[in-house]
């Protein structure tokens, strides 16, 4: 899937390189829920991070905007898994909707995280798995670590 990033996008990726010495694959703008959402090269995570988080805080007051960042994985399963931290993903399962999968989480505490408030959180896999040529998200569920093959 063709993957085109715009002007806005491309001067949010530099000022995170600049600020972190990260780099950064993809960066989505998501009006809805005013925030700048970063695809981190596999690895440069803690350099997009910081100590403490002290990257992310600087990079939202240059940007004026919520900052979130997902480590790259080229595995499907894992990149879908990074996306829902701090929530434990136990597996990826397929969907009884052909074409999308869904994602089971440890406990039920975990439910909450993997929605997000007013759904943030899945909002944000879905359009990183649209961007990235991935499966829809059916649902998420807390169940046993089954992962079938996709």
């Amino acid at each position: 899937m063709e993957r085109t990033i715009g002007f806005k996008e491309r001067r949010y990726i530099e000022e995170l390189r600049i600020l972190t010495r990260a780099t950064a694959i993809d960066c989505i703008i998501d009006e809805r829920f005013e925030r700048v959402i970063y695809v981190i090269k596999q690895g440069d995570m803690g350099f997009a991070i910081g100590k403490k988080g002290e990257n992310i805080r600087r990079l939202q007051n240059v940007i004026g905007k919520k900052v979130e960042m997902v480590e790259y994985s080229p595995d499907i399963r894992e990149f879908i898994t990074h996306m829902f931290k701090p929530a434990q993903v136990t597996g990826i399962r397929e969907s009884a909707v052909p074409g999308t999968v869904d994602v089971v989480v440890r406990q039920k505490g975990d439910l909450g995280l993997a929605i997000g408030r007013g759904g943030v959180t899945i909002e944000k896999a879905r359009l990183l798995l649209r961007r990235f040529g991935g499966p829809e998200i059916g649902e998420v569920v807390v169940g046993e670590g089954e992962s079938d093959s996709q």
